[in-house]
């Protein structure tokens, strides 16, 4: 067998694409500058990595099951002057996750968080952990559906991997009592294990009307808010702002005669 041949072969063994597609051009160019074996090899395993990680954060990102991806700088602060953009930033470095603290968007309906949940799970992911996004209406429907099934504990499980639990939009849909259980259940085990990104509508206050039990509720808020940063995000709807400007634009530029 040929050498290159060979090294193709021990190249896909070994689970090494990037280096087999890389190293004719690498070794060409190491020749011409004298590069020292090291550099060569140095460079190509680089690329090796680079290839492995884009992949794992693609991997990651796919599977935390977001319904579209947003990004921070999407995001018009100018929109919300009380929002403190500093500390939302310091929110992608991820440091909270290593203290298993929460965080809270909270307020009025389309002031945008859900695309800072969103947005901040993706960080998570690019930052190399396991994230696992949910609306409350869905987690609370899976739940009660793999308890029926005799799967609970498996789905208990799934989910108790992902250092990041987002559960998006409480408060707009009802819970009924079995649901509103399951859902405590998987927010109270993550206590000061794991934590939770929650997007809501309601005050504190008003948790009651979802959970339909004072003592639960209590108990419920007593663990999500001891670590945990709260955001309050009210103000007129951010996406009905923007659908009124858009419809603005466009009527402008039929109403600019030619």
């Amino acid at each position: 067998m040929r050498r290159d041949a060979l090294l193709d072969s021990y190249l896909k063994r070994l689970r090494m694409p990037t280096v087999a597609r890389d190293y004719p051009k690498v070794a060409e160019g190491a020749g011409k500058e004298n590069k020292s074996y090291e550099t060569f090899l140095l460079a190509l395993l680089e690329s090796e990595v680079q290839t492995r990680e884009g992949n794992a954060v693609k991997k990651r990102i796919a599977n935390a099951g977001f319904p579209r991806i947003k990004e921070i700088a999407e995001y018009d602060f100018t929109q919300l002057p009380g929002l403190k953009k500093q500390k939302i930033l310091q929110l992608t470095q991820c440091d909270y996750l290593q203290k298993q603290e929460n965080v809270v968007f909270m307020g009025n309906h389309g002031t945008g968080k859900s695309h800072l949940a969103i947005a901040l799970g993706v960080e998570a992911c690019r930052k190399g952990h396991r994230v696992s996004y949910f609306t409350a209406a869905s987690l609370t429907h899976q739940l009660l559906e793999a308890r029926s099934e005799k799967k609970l504990l498996r789905l208990e499980k799934q989910i108790d991997k992902s250092p990041l639990l987002i559960v998006d939009e409480l408060g707009y849909v009802p819970l009924t009592q079995e649901g509103a259980q399951l859902l405590f259940g998987i927010l109270a085990q993550r206590y000061e294990r794991a934590s939770v990104i929650i997007t809501t509508n309601l005050e504190f206050s008003e948790w009651i009307k979802l959970f339909s039990d004072e003592k639960l509720t209590a108990a419920l808020l007593d663990r999500l808010t001891h670590r945990c940063q709260v955001f309050l995000m009210n103000g007129e709807s951010y996406r009905f702002k923007s659908s009124q400007k858009r419809m603005k634009e466009a009527y402008s530029a039929q109403s600019t005669p030619l």
